[in-house]
């Protein structure tokens, strides 16, 4: 993990290139020399924070999912008799 330093002036010059940094480690931010902020992916900050994501946006990231629903004949079931 990569941390970047950069100076609100920097930052402010090249945004791109604060957010490309970001993706191999948290960039500090400095106020005429101290560190002001922090910027982190999305990913890095959720796992500070603890969150947990719902099925549904588990989901939602993954790019490659697939699934064979089992036919109902294949579970043994058969239709209701409902005469």
């Amino acid at each position: 993990m990569a941390i970047t330093t950069l100076s609100s002036r920097e930052f402010n010059q090249d945004a791109s290139g604060a957010k490309k940094a970001a993706r191999r480690g948290p960039v500090f931010i400095t106020d005429r020399g101290r560190p002001a902020h922090v910027l982190l992916t999305i990913e890095d900050y959720e796992v500070l924070a603890g969150r947990t994501l719902s099925l549904a946006e588990a989901l939602a990231q993954t790019t490659d999912f697939d699934f064979d629903a089992p036919r109902v004949s294949d579970l043994g079931l058969r239709p209701a008799d409902l005469d």
